[in-house]
This record gives C-alpha cells, sequence and structure tokens, in this order.
C-alpha cells in the first residue's frame, strides 16, 4: 500500500505537470527542443532551490547539518534559496558555495528564456521565406 501511495506521489508531482506542459507546448506548436530544455531547466531549478533551500537543516540526520557542532541555528530563505547558520553573535553565514548557487540562477535563467526562444522559433517559423 505504501508503494501505491508513493507511485500516485510521485505521478502527481512529476509527472502531470510535465505532461501539462509538454501538451500546452505541442498544442502552442513549440518546437521539441524547446520543450525538452524548458521541462529539464525548470526541474533542475526546482531541485536545486529546494537543495539550496534546505542545506542546513537537520531533518533526518542532524550530525550532518552544516551548523551541527558549532552552536549555531540554521535558518531558511527561499527567495532567492540559500540556507545559513545563525551563530552565537546573530551574524548569519551561508552554507552554500557559489557552484551551487551558480547552478541554480543558470538553470533559472535558461527556464526564463526558453518561452521566449518559442515565441521567436514560432515567429521564423510562420515568416514567409524571401527566397521562393
Amino acid at each position: 500500500m505504501k508503494a501505491l501511495i508513493v507511485l500516485s506521489a510521485a505521478f502527481v508531482v512529476f509527472v502531470v505537470p510535465t505532461s501539462l506542459v509538454w501538451l500546452l507546448g505541442r498544442r502552442a506548436n513549440v518546437p521539441n527542443w524547446t520543450l525538452v530544455v524548458f521541462v529539464l531547466a525548470g526541474w533542475l531549478t526546482v531541485f536545486a532551490g529546494w537543495f539550496l533551500s534546505q542545506r542546513a537543516q537537520p531533518s533526518l540526520f542532524p550530525e550532518t547539518s552544516p551548523c551541527h557542532g558549532i552552536n549555531a541555528t540554521p535558518v531558511s530563505q527561499y527567495v532567492p534559496p540559500d540556507s545559513f547558520c545563525r551563530h552565537a553573535d546573530g551574524e548569519l553565514r551561508t552554507v552554500n558555495g557559489p557552484d551551487s548557487r551558480f547552478v541554480f540562477w543558470t538553470a533559472a535563467g535558461i527556464t526564463v528564456a526558453m518561452p521566449l526562444a518559442a515565441v521567436r522559433a514560432r515567429r521564423r517559423a510562420a515568416a514567409p521565406s524571401a527566397t521562393g
């Protein structure tokens, strides 16, 4: 029964939104490569953002938190996603490096750019050719 619940949740969370984006893109005559890049970059943005915001939280294994053992409290920030340790003096120090934030912002930028690329590709396909 537990496996059925997990499969149903995975279906609702991942398959349904991906299918809806794909079907809407196909209906709007968006090129396949644009849809593939949009879906992959979108999911990478979601997972990287979740990872960045939850890195300091001691959810399952408290001793794996970067804030464990240094007398600091984990703090999450969701927009833009980041995790911090609040030290005894009140200072917030991030636990995420610049590389992981770069991955998030690159994926987010690509996700935003793909609808613009889709519009441009549709206009280019609809424009009459000058050669013939």
